[in-house]
């Protein structure tokens, strides 16, 4: 879960919400300039945090406020079964997928490599995967990390917007630099938010994402905080996008 604060309580947002917003960003993309097997692209990022199941795995923190993804660490054997759950699930859309979300993976526990041999062996397990599907493909390593670099891209993105990270007094944020090896900033004018450079085939557009509406600062027990969840209020946050004008 993706949490903020809010005058009454907390604005929860899900991970697959997050991913789904992501994807509203990735096929606004001029498509001029798009990754190759872009709607496979697309179906990667819809779907590469379908791990977590928020209502089943509501946490707390320990003043009993709903916990976000920040705050979760699980390097557990455990862990290891949901992620390899999570390849193989992303398999049934396609290898190309697969090999877009396998990658996503490997980024996010690569500090676990030598961590055990568990993981050691997972993780290798996921880049011999990775080198079967690419070559069954016929896609190169440079193509393909080009690719999960757009995902990155978007993801990057679509976190800055959940979490409220777009800094004020019109100052820049950096998104990434190694998508296409350019760096993309995001800033926040007038109610406007604006990339440079600018990526996207529009010149203006909205995306948006739900959002529940606690309005308790703490719950008792994650049985308390799981049917909040399922009976809170749901609200859109949106975003202007604009080409910033010269």
């Amino acid at each position: 879960m993706i949490v903020n604060l809010t005058q009454n309580g907390w604005e929860v947002i899900y991970h697959r919400a997050h991913a789904l917003l992501a994807a509203q960003l990735a096929g606004q993309w001029d498509k001029t300039q798009t990754p190759k097997r872009f709607f496979e692209t697309l179906a990667a990022i819809s779907h590469h945090d379908d791990l977590e199941v928020e209502w089943e795995n509501a946490q707390l923190t320990e003043a009993g406020a709903p916990l976000d993804f920040t705050l979760t660490l699980d390097y557990s054997a455990k862990r290891i079964e949901k992620l390899a759950d999570l390849v193989d699930k992303a398999l049934h859309r396609g290898r190309w997928v697969a090999l877009l979300v396998s990658m996503h993976v490997c980024f996010l526990s690569q500090a676990q490599w030598e961590s055990s041999e568990q993981w050691k062996q997972f993780l290798n397990d996921q880049v011999q995967k990775q080198q079967a599907w690419r070559d069954a493909l016929g896609i190169d390593k440079d193509e393909a990390e080009q690719t999960y670099q757009f995902l990155q891209w978007c993801d990057r993105l679509s976190l800055i917007l959940c979490q409220k990270s777009l800094p004020v007094d019109q100052r820049a944020l950096e998104i990434t630099s190694r998508f296409n090896h350019q760096r993309y900033d995001v800033k926040q004018i007038d109610g406007f938010v604006h990339v440079v450079p600018w990526p996207f085939e529009k010149d203006e557009f909205i995306v948006g994402v739900d959002a529940c509406d606690l309005n308790q600062l703490k719950f008792e027990d994650n049985a308390q905080l799981k049917q909040a969840l399922q009976q809170a209020p749901i609200k859109e946050l949106t975003w202007k996008f604009a080409k910033l004008r010269t």
